[in-house]
């Protein structure tokens, strides 16, 4: 593949504003390699994979060498009659945090289900059911980031909570209460603490997720975007421990 960059001229040591065209080669072995390339296909089929594929993409984002692949007319038309994401992103509403851009993928690549603090109630759980049925996605990730509005409302307990609000409250204060004896910002350390939670709760979701992630059909992991660096962080203490041994490798 060949890719044209436009570059500015030099004129008697100066640049003006007439652009000349270079031709860059891509999809090379070392391309591939400098731009934390996985193949689409293998990411899909197996959840390890995918994983790869949405950390490479978040380096690329973070290293400014976003591609943004899948977002052309082609794709368009090659998703006429259906759609094969290769993960599930249950993420927070917060605008600060577009996944598609944030992982550098494209169109028909990710599912994402979102809502302020990542919380779910039946409509979601039953959007993850779909995914992994319906559409075959192997790999779910719940997707919190720093400074959190949701869960920093959970750590004030303001009273007279306007509307449904006080739901989101009432589902993010046992994570706030578990971190209440931790060093640190009280708010950050419950992020991850409800990300970890929420990975936990549907982990054991019946009667679905929790039977395809115990049969190690599906993985189901945790992260925390950091809206002061672009950097995603996959927590450990949901990377480990996976029955994925059923998995084809």
């Amino acid at each position: 593949m060949v890719t044209n960059v436009a570059l500015g001229q030099k004129k008697n040591g100066k640049k003006n504003n007439v652009p000349t065209v270079a031709k860059v080669t891509t999809d090379t072995t070392k391309w591939r390699k400098d731009f934390y390339i996985v193949d689409r296909d293998s990411a899909y089929s197996d959840p390890r994979v995918g994983l790869r594929k949405l950390m490479g993409g978040n380096m690329r984002f973070v290293e400014g060498k976003s591609i943004r692949p899948r977002q052309d007319g082609k794709t368009i038309k090659e998703l006429e009659n259906g759609q094969a994401p290769f993960a599930t992103i249950v993420g927070c509403s917060d605008s600060r945090v577009p996944n598609e851009v944030i992982f550098d993928q494209g169109l028909g690549d990710l599912f994402i289900i979102r809502t302020a603090g990542q919380v779910s109630a039946a409509a979601s759980y039953g959007s993850m059911e779909f995914a992994t049925l319906m559409l075959g996605t192997k790999l779910l990730v719940v997707l919190g980031h720093t400074e959190c509005g949701a869960v920093a409302a959970a750590v004030k307990r303001p009273e007279n909570v306007p509307g449904h609000i006080v739901t989101l409250i009432n589902e993010i204060k046992p994570a706030v209460a578990k971190c209440a004896h931790l060093p640190g910002d009280l708010v950050n350390n419950a992020v991850r603490q409800n990300v970890i939670d929420q990975v936990n709760n549907i982990r054991d979701l019946e009667p679905i997720m929790y039977k395809k992630y115990k049969d190690g059909e599906i993985m189901i992991v945790g992260a925390v975007y950091d809206i002061h660096t672009g950097k995603v962080e996959f927590l450990e203490e949901t990377m480990q421990g996976s029955p994925l041994q059923k998995l084809k490798k």
